[in-house]
């Protein structure tokens, strides 16, 4: 049987045909071309980005050749991150094993995530912003877990998941993101576990943050709690609810991330996902 030169199928941009097979399979078997590139909802700067990564620390270990260069490459991890495609499907669109797609992914989330800010240098840039407060929020990550693993089941969403918190700016960019905690962890537990109190502390920062940080002291500020509040009580946590929504916007971010919806990997690499989001968010936001 004829097989088509690869040559000729990438100069079609990857939806050339190959003799007895069917349309499904067409769809399947094809390297991803212009449709592909348009249907990701990321910037140019981002894939450019995610690219560079790869092509220096391709240079820097000397690798030689790969079947995906570093466009492609960075192409594939994106569409993984942001459309939750499967390996599966990853493999079958880009003409790769599995393996080779979990091998690429892992990779570059991982370049990724070592480039996000530490905690403290996060907290050192919002001072040096000059922010006038900053915005602490938890947030779960759901994972496919039994109902027998209680650490990973979080009662206030009711469902398992890994637990991750995030500092944000007052207009809701994403300054930094925390590594993994089962979902039983309560978010003010979190904070103290991940030293985040300290160090908003150390620099003078205002903190706004919900109710699940009550008990925290300063700096952390938080709602008004009980029943028959007077008025003035009402109309601060009316304020301070709109000083912080935008903030919380940070969380939305991470979500619009589809392979975050929900983890179908080990749980203990929501913090590493995470961490390369932010920093492919930075690029998207800045672009």
């Amino acid at each position: 049987m004829a097989v088509e030169s690869p040559l000729r199928r990438e100069a079609h941009g990857g939806f050339g045909e190959r003799p007895g097979e069917t349309g499904r399979e067409q769809s399947q078997n094809r390297a991803p071309g212009p449709l592909d590139r348009a249907a990701l909802p990321l910037s140019r700067a981002t894939l450019l980005y995610a690219a560079g990564v790869i092509r220096r620390h391709r240079r820097l270990i000397g690798s030689c050749w790969r079947k995906l260069n570093p466009g492609r490459q960075a192409l594939l991890v994106l569409s993984h991150l942001r459309k939750g495609e499967t390996f599966a499907e990853l493999a079958a669109g880009f003409g790769v094993s599995t393996a080779t797609a979990w091998r690429y992914v892992s990779e570059t989330v991982h370049l990724l995530a070592t480039r996000a800010p530490s905690l403290r240098t996060a907290v050192r840039a919002a001072k040096k912003a000059r922010h006038a407060f900053v915005v602490i929020d938890g947030t779960l990550i759901p994972v496919d877990r039994l109902a027998a693993d209680r650490p990973f089941y979080s009662g206030k969403h009711r469902r398992h998941g890994m637990n991750l918190q995030v500092l944000a700016s007052p207009e809701g960019e994403i300054l930094w993101v925390s590594g993994p905690l089962p979902g039983a962890t309560h978010d003010l537990t979190a904070a103290r576990i991940w030293g985040i109190l300290r160090e908003l502390a150390a620099a003078g920062l205002i903190v706004l943050a919900d109710k699940g940080y009550t008990g925290a002291g300063s700096p952390v500020i938080t709602p008004y709690r009980g029943r028959n509040k007077p008025a003035s009580q009402k109309d601060a946590n009316r304020a301070h609810a709109r000083l912080r929504a935008p903030g919380e916007r940070a969380n939305a971010q991470l979500k619009t991330w589809r392979i975050l919806r929900k983890l179908r990997c080990c749980p203990w690499r929501a913090g590493q996902l995470a961490k390369a989001i932010h920093v492919l968010q930075s690029y998207e936001t800045a672009g």
